[in-house]
């Protein structure tokens, strides 16, 4: 479901691209070179709404859709091998040693509570 999602978001960006270049500026008449806007009166100063205009309006909702999509599954997969959710006994055992030993892992990691039992047993 992920891969056709971004499959149709991709081609949804490319399209949208494409009709957006297609489009004329909105002085590309004659008399926008000479700065006249008001050319086209009947439908004010940006005309009629032309199936380029509409497309890019269907495109861009499309896109804010599968956008929002794509957000939405990406947050509900819930993977281990993420740095926020790998603990500190792994990330513990990878350092090196103290004390001149940098090949050595740390086998002995113990938790701040299991050192203050330890610390209250011994006194």
């Amino acid at each position: 479901m992920e891969g056709l999602l971004l499959f149709v978001h991709i081609v949804v960006s490319l399209l949208l691209v494409v009709v957006v270049l297609l489009q004329s500026g909105k002085s590309a008449d004659l008399a926008g070179a000479f700065g006249g806007g008001g050319t086209q009166s009947s439908f004010g100063p940006r005309g009629a709404a032309t199936i380029l205009s509409k497309l890019t309006t269907i495109l861009a909702v499309s896109f804010m859709i599968t956008s929002l999509l794509l957000y939405i599954l990406a947050t509900n997969r819930v993977d281990a091998d993420t740095v926020l959710t790998k603990g500190d006994t792994e990330t513990a055992q990878k350092l090196p040693a103290a004390g001149g030993e940098k090949d050595k892992p740390v086998t002995d990691v113990k938790t701040t509570q299991e050192k203050k039992e330890k610390k209250k047993d011994s006194q």
